[in-house]
């Protein structure tokens, strides 16, 4: 149980996961009709406008989105609950994964069942996977990570404390990653179109796997 606790909060399992949230983010938003899968504040905020603006037809957009993510969050806590052999986490992640490979089976005519599968996915992994060394780090969503690693370079600069620094380096170089898959993402997208969110649950499988081993 320590030996898993351990690797879920590793460095390298956070990059892992910060290049699979950036790609599923542009892949929503690039090929599935521009919702965002893990940035539900975007959501909400083109939720209000097109209700402010009378688009009614568009509200279930980005309405069904949020509440898939919010279910997302639930089912990770309900897998949490459960006894399992394997460790709570890993079982997330190839949730995850499972969800996103159904997700590049469904045609370009189905975008809004698209991204709400998506948006459960982002769910599960957000609640499932909350720091990195002891840290809270979200790993597929910025604003957290830039406040928290923008406040500990202020109190490097301030105290000239190492583990400060540490700290930012460990949020901005997650921000890097999400960033770095967003680009993958656009990439994979233009070759393969529907099927690129598979890179998504390649890297999730990938997570899946290091899993099992110890991080030292």
């Amino acid at each position: 149980m320590k030996r898993e606790r351990q690797i879920s909060e590793s460095v390298k399992l956070g990059i892992i996961l910060s290049l699979s949230g950036g790609l599923m983010d542009a892949y929503s938003y690039i090929e599935r009709g521009k919702v965002f899968a893990n940035a539900q504040t975007g959501n909400m905020l083109l939720l209000g406008v097109n209700i402010a603006e009378g688009q009614y037809s568009l509200i279930v957009h980005y309405l069904f989105p949020i509440l898939a993510f919010t279910l997302g969050i639930a089912l990770s806590e309900w897998i949490h609950m459960k006894q399992t052999k394997l460790h709570w986490r890993q079982i997330a992640v190839v949730m995850e994964a499972v969800i996103l490979i159904g997700v590049s089976f469904i045609p370009l005519n189905m975008n809004l069942l698209a991204n709400s599968l998506t948006s459960l996915a982002c769910g599960i992994q957000v609640e499932s996977f909350r720091k990195i060394h002891g840290n809270m780090v979200a790993t597929t969503m910025c604003i957290g990570n830039l406040r928290s690693g923008t406040e500990n370079m202020c109190l490097f600069f301030q105290t000239g404390e190492v583990k400060h620094l540490k700290k930012v380096l460990l949020y901005f170089g997650i921000i890097i990653c999400f960033i770095i898959g967003a680009i993958l993402g656009n990439v994979f997208i233009k070759l393969w179109h529907q099927k690129a969110i598979l890179c998504s649950s390649l890297l999730l499988l990938i997570a899946f796997v290091m899993m099992f081993f110890n991080e030292e």
